[in-house]
């Protein structure tokens, strides 16, 4: 009997199995109709992307659909590839009628049109992100268990129905990067279990509401990239869960509020781009969690007052671009976990604190824009960081300072190395031979003189060398055109990223104002040699050709001459090609045209000739870029044919004059000798003028044949 029971309770358990089993369900006929009328909504594609058929009944075991006892609870379509998708009609709604559906993900597909506003009863986690949708957001005012609403990455607009969203429990509101408008809406204090809130990439205006301030579960709060203004309230340290605040790029003003220390759980703080003033709250050192730390770009002010003993986790300290003042406080260098520190931008100096040795976890370091001192006390401190990858000390060290040249034995890590616009005196440091990985060298904007060393070349990893503005001397090493890097695409390159450079730094540029190229990554340089504004004489080494893989040569304002090598047409990754204000000679080789990718060619100043070569993307080039060269012409230019045509001219005619000149002189002569016996013999007076009249009858047509053949000769040659 026992026995009897146990087979009856296997067939039991194995018939429960097989209603809950999902694939060997047959689904309820409603629910088969609405996910049918669904995939009718969609195109041809789109449906057979779904894969759904009318003639199989068994619903359940279709791509993206979960069951529970016949009835359709979860729909997970996202990723399908059914973009350009509009849902024909109502399509959407009929998924709305599944009275179970608990779970709805459509993400990334590209759909577009307006989503329903009713349907979806039992509704509780929706993933819309990453799609097109318009018109209102939908908010569910039927469902009164939803916990999660992400509608990331649409172009929802019009403003947030608050009202609707918390009288469901929700939990998690993701609305970023939408076109909501207008104000922030009160209401959302009475989301009493909201989590996260993200709002950011809208363009929301006005001041943040006061029951903003009342969420008690609150964590996440992302307001960055909109319009909003105002100050920040004191009710901020409310927010007792919070671990991460982003209210960046916005307009925010006044101080920022010192309540940290009832913010115990914050990782991640971030202020930037805003109009914040006043000075570094002293509460910041008070949050034992904290990780990142961004303010920059604001004017706040005073001095450095964080205290790194009790910020034992921050691995990332922005204050970049205030007005930050005074030395660097050597207790900065107890956040020993700091792995990024940006203090560029400001009014800083003095030398850099001897403890900063301790910050061993280190690697990226701006100091950009200050007026710090002692660049050799600064390298012998900064070498000792073992994993110091990106250092930027651009326009710093500008009282007369010399580049150290020994002392400097670190930096094995190296990637990024800044120095430029520091006036700094000098040659290049041998030093650098061993910085075996670095990338990218930029010491531009100083007083470094001298030739440039051959081992620069053999840097296996750079791809990026600005040694502009200087007054370097001698010819180019040929090391320059045996680069790695630039050689093949098996070595680095400007598009090969050995890393990331989480702050950027602004790189000097021909003006007085400080501000030129910025750079977040290592991958957003360029593979470039820029070696303008020097002393450097020579030929362009025709070698130069074998840099396939680099993007910009820059040998303007030098002393190069000779003519431009046609194997610089193997540089097939070039887009500018920089040799104004030389002394090159020769034509421009017509091979040039095969530089698809080339932008901007300027050749003007320089002593060229002949025809510049046309097609390609020398049909986008201007007049100015070959300005300077007055025996170079553009086969379309009429200015530069009636140039062309006067200069030769000029010459004939001034040959022509020097004849008659001669010619003339010599009949003074003759005229001196014989005027005697003209005076006295009037026939032969009469037949002597009467020769002079037919010899310049005849020199005047011979002279305006030759002009006309000229003329013609430029005619035929501009005009086939």
């Amino acid at each position: 009997g026992s026995c009897c029971r146990c087979i009856r309770f296997l067939h039991v358990f194995v018939f429960v199995l097989h209603i809950h089993g999902g694939h060997s369900q047959m689904c309820d006929p409603a629910d088969l109709a609405s996910l049918l009328a669904f995939s009718d909504g969609l195109d041809r594609m789109g449906a057979g992307l779904v894969g759904w058929g009318p003639n199989d009944t068994s619903c359940c075991s279709w791509t993206g659909i979960s069951c529970d006892l016949g009835r359709v609870v979860e729909l997970d379509l996202s990723n399908r590839s059914l973009s350009r998708n509009s849902f024909r009609g109502v399509a959407v709604a009929q998924l709305g009628r599944l009275p179970c559906l608990r779970r709805l993900d459509l993400s990334t597909n590209g759909l577009v049109g307006a989503f329903p506003a009713s349907g979806f009863p039992a509704i509780e986690v929706v993933n819309v992100s990453s799609n097109g949708f318009t018109g209102p957001h939908p908010a569910f005012p039927g469902a009164p268990n939803l916990t999660v609403l992400d509608i990331t990455g649409n172009a929802f607009s019009g403003g947030i129905n608050v009202t609707a969203l918390c009288a469901s429990p929700v939990k998690v509101l993701r609305f970023s990067a939408n076109a909501f408008s207008g104000d922030v809406p009160a209401g959302f204090g009475q989301c009493k279990l909201l989590n996260d809130l993200f709002l950011d990439g809208n363009g929301l205006t006005g001041s943040l509401p006061k029951d903003l301030y009342t969420i008690p579960e609150l964590r996440w709060l992302s307001l960055q990239e909109n319009q909003l203004s105002g100050s920040l309230d004191k009710a901020l340290g409310n927010l007792s869960k919070l671990t991460l605040i982003d209210l960046s790029y916005n307009m925010f003003n006044g101080n920022i509020p010192d309540v940290f220390g009832k913010l115990r759980s914050l990782e991640s703080l971030n202020l930037a781009s805003n109009q914040l003033n006043g000075t570094l709250p002293l509460s910041l050192s008070s949050c034992p969690m904290l990780r990142v730390v961004s303010l920059r770009n604001n004017s706040l002010s005073g001095e450095i007052t964080i205290d790194c003993r009790l910020l034992t986790r921050l691995n990332n300290f922005d204050a970049g671009t205030n007005t930050l003042r005074g030395a660097i406080p050597p207790r900065l260098a107890s956040c020993t976990e700091l792995r990024t520190l940006n203090l560029a931008r400001n009014k800083l100096q003095g030398e850099l604190p001897e403890s900063f040795k301790n910050l061993t976890s280190l690697s990226y370091l701006s100091l950009t824009g200050n007026g710090f001192t002692n660049l050799s006390s600064a390298l012998q401190v900064l070498q000792h960081l073992p994993n110091l990858t990106s250092l930027v000390l651009t326009n710093n060290f500008r009282g007369g300072e010399t580049m150290p040249m020994d002392g400097i034995e670190g930096f094995k890590r190296m990637q990024v190395l800044v120095l430029a616009n520091c006036a700094l005196l000098g040659t290049v440091p041998p030093w650098l031979q061993s910085l075996k990985s670095l990338s990218v060298l930029d010491i531009s904007w100083n007083n470094l003189h001298g030739e440039i060393p051959p081992w620069l070349g053999n840097l296996d990893s750079l791809f990026y060398i600005d040694l502009s503005n200087n007054s370097f001397s001698g010819e180019l090493p040929a090391t320059f055109t045996q680069m790695k890097s630039l050689i093949s695409s098996n070595g680095s390159s400007g598009q090969a990223s050995t890393g990331d450079l989480p702050l950027s730094f602004v790189k000097k540029n021909s003006t007085s104002t400080g501000k030129g190229l910025q750079y977040n990554q290592l991958s957003s340089f360029p593979s470039s040699l820029i070696l303008s504004n020097n002393k450097l004489v020579g030929s362009i080494l025709p070698s130069f050709g074998r840099l396939v893989k680099l993007h910009v040569l820059d040998l303007g304002f030098n002393n190069f001459s000779g003519p431009i090598p046609d194997e610089l047409s193997n540089m097939s990754s070039l887009e500018v090609l920089d040799l104004a204000h030389n002394d090159l000679s020769g034509s421009i080789p017509s091979s040039l045209t095969k530089l698809n990718f080339l932008s901007k060619f300027d050749v003007s100043y320089n002593n060229l000739s002949g025809d510049v070569p046309a097609g390609g993307q020398f049909s986008t080039f201007t007049e100015e870029e070959f300005a300077g060269n007055p025996a170079l012409c553009r086969s379309q230019s009429q200015s530069c044919y009636k140039r062309a045509v006067t200069t030769e001219m000029s010459s004939e005619t001034r040959f022509t004059f020097g004849l008659f000149l001669t010619v003339e002189a010599g009949f003074a002569f003759g005229l001196l000798t014989v005027w005697n016996v003209l005076f006295f013999a009037s026939s032969w007076r009469a037949a002597y003028f009467q020769m002079v009249d037919n010899f310049f009858d005849r020199f005047y047509v011979i002279t305006m044949v030759n002009l006309n053949r000229l003329r013609r000769k430029w005619e035929h040659k501009d005009h086939p």
